[in-house]
């Protein structure tokens, strides 16, 4: 199924790309728990490629609406779980179903914690609550944010960034009162995405590490075309725009 989603990712995007100070942290130990903003369907192929380049170790999972796992079967043979957060019901049956996925300390539980497809310009966040309440499940978790974006620059494709931001240990969230925590991983988040909107912006490539590369260039005739001249010219054809200005 990995390898499916990548053929699919290059097939559909130009590139994935991750900021420099946006690697991941490493982890002490115990159970992760990555939690992002929601800006589009791509998350789920995001999520999938980045556990699988950043956190192979781990048997991941995340919690998708109910009716969409429902029209996806297919997240669900690899690690997806359906929740309804809309009603009471469904708010536990989350809670209940993390608390077993958080047991084992070699497991990942993958969050797009405002729990609704939102722009990554909107302020506040308004993050689900029960992302304030995973550090009383598995104390020895660590929490992790991961900002988002997704932008146009110069290929028919788009570009999807992501950075992690600063990890904090669940303990240490156990300290505060569960609005406190809330709050405090909404910070966390809006930083990281603040300075990646930031870089993304700027429209450096520099700032950015290719984690996956896609297809460039247009295709069909016109890129045919730009590979006869350049073979007439006894020059390499580079299907990108940057190789069509050189």
């Amino acid at each position: 199924m990995l390898s499916y989603f990548e053929r699919y990712f290059t097939r559909h995007m130009n590139a994935l790309r991750i900021a420099h100070w946006g690697m991941p942290p490493s982890v002490p130990g115990g159970p992760l728990i990555v939690y992002s903003n929601h800006p589009a369907w791509w998350d789920a192929a995001v999520y999938i490629l980045a556990a699988d380049r950043f956190f192979p170790a781990y048997e991941s999972y995340a919690p998708i609406d109910a009716a969409m796992l429902k029209q996806y079967g297919v997240f669900g043979r690899i690690g997806a779980f359906g929740v309804d957060l809309d009603t009471p019901r469904g708010a536990a049956a989350f809670l209940a179903s993390s608390r077993e996925i958080l047991a084992s300390p070699k497991r990942a539980l993958w969050i797009t914690a405002q729990g609704r497809f939102s722009d990554v310009r909107e302020r506040p966040l308004g993050l689900k609550p029960g992302i304030a309440r995973l550090a009383e499940l598995a104390p020895d978790c660590t929490i992790v944010p991961l900002a988002i974006e997704y932008g146009f620059w110069v290929e028919r494709g788009a570009e999807a960034f992501i950075g992690f931001g600063s990890p904090i240990a669940g303990r240490t969230l156990l300290d505060s009162t569960r609005p406190e925590r809330l709050g405090l991983l909404e910070r966390n988040l809006a930083t990281a995405l603040d300075r990646l909107s930031a870089d993304v912006r700027s429209r450096e490539p520099g700032l950015f590490r290719t984690v996956i590369e896609g297809r460039s260039g247009v295709g069909g005739v016109y890129d045919g075309w730009r590979r006869a001249m350049a073979a007439m010219r006894g020059r390499r054809f580079d299907p990108s725009h940057e190789g069509q200005r050189t």
